[in-house]
């Protein structure tokens, strides 16, 4: 009856209809398909149209930090003092598309997927990063174990949560592969290491932490912000620099006041040269904030000052202090060391201090570790030798008296 009626309708064409319904179908279809795809993707692939939010840095140069809805771009412009490019990173979030991402590679050095479980560093300068962050269980593998300080790192290490990776230079590769972290944080003064290439070529990304070249002791400081994006603690690494940042400058604003500026010596012969630190060192930095009268402020460059005994000897012969002498751990192997060193005054009043006394339980210097993170520390050290006064109640944390 219905094929009949449909029959006999006046200009009627019943392929003409199957052929309207089957298009109006496949648009349908290919609409919700298009629909569902544009939904879903936003959320997890790269938007470049939208600029991403850039964690403050007040004092660092050498990286950035760009935070997007799905990961984050950390770019270190500086991981060594001649390096001629800057090194792009990709920090995916836990709603990354992995397919995606493989194209997207070529954008980047390397891309990172977070939250970090295990990671291996190459410096003790990083150590105290992860302890303040209070991730330092994630640290699986380390060269030279001896010279961490860190009694919480020490325990991990005494239980044999943390493999010995050999030397930076040389690297057990073998050891770090079955170790097989998310992440290695290198150190290196020129980027050429072939342990770190092979690491790199394994699939294991590596990427270069500059903190060291800063030329301040904030800016060095605040490289915990660096170690904060990677373990997504933005919030924590930024309250744990505030802190420090404060206590550093009620210290300098403090010392603004003193009225006696003592003269300062460093440094210690080694043959012929005697090393001490260049006027625009961060070392230099942290005496200038601590108002005393460094005798060498006014020199320029990189690197340490080398010079010869007798313009050390005439320009600080009638010294106050003799800071950082060396590595030389008494007043004997001072003067053993080389016998112009007893001729300074500070020599002969017993007024010189060392840092390289106060060490970890395996012999590492504490000061090698934690000095660049906590600089308020040290220009109180400084303070409290060069102007007790302003700080009666304060015990040294690194410096000791050479004995």
């Amino acid at each position: 009856m219905f094929i009949y009626k449909i029959k006999n309708l006046k200009g009627f064409n019943l392929l003409q209809m199957l052929h309207h319904y089957m298009k109006f179908n496949y648009c349908l279809l290919f609409i919700v398909f298009v629909f569902f795809n544009c939904k879903s993707e936003p959320s997890k692939k790269l938007k470049e149209n939208i600029t991403g939010i850039s964690i403050k840095l007040k004092y660092a140069k050498g990286f950035s930090i760009k935070k997007y809805e799905t990961h984050k771009i950390l770019e270190v412009k500086k991981p060594w003092p001649e390096a001629n490019r800057s090194y792009r990173f990709a920090l995916l979030e836990n709603n990354y598309d992995a397919d995606y991402w493989i194209y997207e590679r070529e954008r980047f050095d390397n891309t990172i997927a977070l939250p970090i479980q295990k990671i291996v560093v190459t410096s003790t300068t990083h150590i105290p990063a992860l302890e303040l962050l209070g991730v330092e269980q994630t640290l699986v593998g380390f060269p030279g174990t001896d010279y961490i300080s860190s009694e919480k790192i020490r325990q991990q290490i005494n239980k044999g949560n943390i493999r010995e990776l050999g030397k930076n230079e040389s690297l057990n590769t073998e050891v770090l592969l079955e170790l097989n972290p998310e992440l290695v944080v290198g150190f290196g003064i020129d980027g050429n290491n072939r342990s770190l290439e092979t690491i790199k070529k394994s699939g294991i990304p590596v990427i270069f932490n500059g903190d060291w070249i800063e030329e301040s002791p904030l800016a060095k400081a605040e490289w915990i912000k660096f170690f904060g994006a990677l373990y997504n603690k933005e919030k924590e690494a930024d309250s744990i620099f505030n802190r420090i940042e404060k206590g550093y400058l009620e210290a300098k604003k403090l010392a603004e006041n003193v009225k006696h500026k003592p003269t300062i010596l460093s440094g210690a012969m080694h043959a012929d040269i005697w090393y001490l630190p260049n006027g625009t060192s961060t070392e230099a930095q942290l005496l200038k904030d601590a108002n005393v009268n460094y005798l060498w402020s006014d020199t320029k460059g990189s690197g340490s000052l080398k010079l010869n005994f007798e313009s050390v000897f005439v320009k600080a012969k009638d010294a106050d202090i003799w800071l950082s002498p060396s590595n030389y751990s008494s007043l004997e192997a001072l003067k053993n060391g080389n016998q112009n060193h007893t001729m300074f005054n500070a020599f002969q009043n017993k007024n010189i201090y060392t840092f390289t006394n106060t060490t970890g339980d395996s012999g590492g210097v504490l000061y090698y570790e934690l000095g660049m993170t906590r600089p308020d520390l040290v220009l109180k050290d400084l303070m409290k030798i060069c102007h007790p006064e302003l700080l009666e109640n304060y015990k040294l944390y690194f410096y000791k008296p050479l004995k």
